[in-house]
């Protein structure tokens, strides 16, 4: 695990894949998460913002999932980040990123750790919508 965190700054996809890079790695699979402008059906308001919040134990949690997600494929290297706070239409919310020896290995394994990350992982979502309204969203969402 070369990057695990929740952060209230901007996340980077340059950074995440910058942290993973491995000359032993012929795959890298890479996930971004990114706020958007609708949720649900279409007669739903539209989303305007998101706002993140995680609980103190948020990180640990991560690093667990990120541990067993290693112990379970050929990792070389592995990176995930979330924001937290508020957001707009259009930003990341999270990045998750591995390198393994194939292709194959690093596109499960990245699969593995964005889901296992969101139903995991305490980060829960506040959606605003166009008209005024607002709910909270489980894990991730």
């Amino acid at each position: 695990m070369r990057l695990l965190g929740i952060r209230e700054t901007a996340l980077s996809v340059p950074e995440v894949l910058a942290a993973i890079g491995d000359h032993e790695a012929g795959g890298t699979a890479l996930f971004v998460g990114t706020v958007r402008n609708h949720d649900g059906p279409a007669d739903r308001a539209a989303v305007t913002s998101l706002e993140y919040s995680a609980h103190p134990s948020a990180v640990v949690e991560l690093r667990r999932v990120a541990e067993r997600v290693a112990a379970d494929f050929p990792v070389r290297a592995l990176a995930a980040v979330h924001r937290v706070g508020g957001l707009a239409v259009g930003d990341l919310a999270v990045i998750v990123a591995v390198a393994c020896p194939h292709r194959a290995e690093a596109f499960d394994a990245c699969r593995r750790l964005i889901d296992d990350l969101k139903a995991t992982v305490p980060i829960w979502k506040r959606q605003t919508f166009a008209d005024g309204t607002s709910e909270w969203v489980g894990a991730c969402g």
